[in-house]
């Protein structure tokens, strides 16, 4: 795993804490629960309610110290001087809204007040910034509601639009370069919540020499397939990489699709999946895999003259 994936700043937003009137508790333990989780505490700071130095310090963590993750902590609330989601909002390139969406359900959970955070989520480059509140028993809550897609967003952004989903590296595999699934199993033996996991299965999709409407349909007219023409939609690949993940249960999702024009015993797919528990296992690659089969990609066989 890639030493450079999971770094992390944060950001105190405080105009008591800035000035040394108050101590900050919330940032500290958000670095904590991080780095319980494997990420770097690559920066921190704390800066006081001004819209300008928090746009300063964000574009300094993204731009130049090029951390994957960005948290703030403070300013998200109802005083004058909460601009936090204003600043962020005015650097991100793309917004996230299911993020603050997440964590705001998850503070409902808790108190009826939680709708009054106005905290936000985006992506400038290929760095993520989440706003979380500023006291820390609230911050924390509301980071462990979204920890694990947040993972998987960073990878995505990592991957430069990889269709090797979930890829530790980041780094895409050629299409007709088949990946090794041994190495993607010792890589995910080292991910973090490989501890959570008791179940791998994968699954390897290969051009079949016979046609898809006789094995469906037993409908032998068409012939003997030769070859495939097989694309995929990476986009779609990489949201149904996120569904997965997502499920019960879940904890790693790797996923490779091949393309181009294929011959009788290539390989169409891998997908590895792991998962706490046999059921979730099965339940978890039987809908990867039938999403990616329905949905993600396009087959058109081709048979003998």
């Amino acid at each position: 795993m890639s030493d450079t994936l999971y770094t992390a700043a944060v950001i105190t937003v405080s105009d008591k804490g800035f000035r040394g009137e108050r101590e900050d508790t919330s940032g500290p333990a958000l670095c904590e629960m991080l780095r319980s989780q494997g990420w770097q505490i690559i920066h921190t700071a704390v800066v006081p309610d001004e819209k300008d130095l928090i746009c300063r310090e964000l574009t300094d963590c993204t731009d130049h110290r090029q951390a994957t993750l960005v948290l703030t902590t403070g300013g998200t609330g109802f005083s004058p001087r909460d601009i936090t989601p204003e600043a962020t909002l005015s650097v991100v390139e793309r917004v996230c809204p299911g993020i603050p969406e997440a964590m705001r359900a998850e503070s409902m959970k808790i108190t009826p007040h939680g709708c009054l955070s106005r905290e936000t989520a985006g992506i400038r480059g290929r760095t993520l910034i989440i706003n979380l509140p500023g006291s820390k028993k609230a911050s924390c809550e509301n980071l462990s509601a979204v920890l694990k897609p947040i993972r998987h967003g960073v990878e995505m952004l990592q991957s430069a639009g990889s269709a090797d989903c979930a890829a530790p590296e980041g780094v895409m595999p050629p299409a007709n370069e088949r990946p090794s699934v041994d190495a993607w199993l010792r890589e995910a033996k080292a991910h973090p919540d490989s501890d959570k996991v008791g179940m791998y299965l994968t699954h390897n999709g290969i051009v079949r020499s016979t046609a898809r409407k006789a094995v469906r349909g037993n409908d032998h007219s068409a012939g003997q397939v030769t070859g495939m023409d097989f694309s995929c939609d990476r986009e779609k690949v990489q949201a149904a990489v996120a569904e997965a993940q997502a499920m019960e249960g879940v904890y790693y999702v790797r996923v490779w699709v091949n393309e181009g024009l294929l011959r009788v015993g290539d390989d169409i797919m891998l997908v590895l999946i792991g998962a706490d528990i046999r059921p979730h296992a099965v339940d978890a690659l039987q809908a990867l895999v039938g999403k990616l089969k329905n949905e993600c990609v396009t087959e058109r066989e081709i048979f003998s003259e």
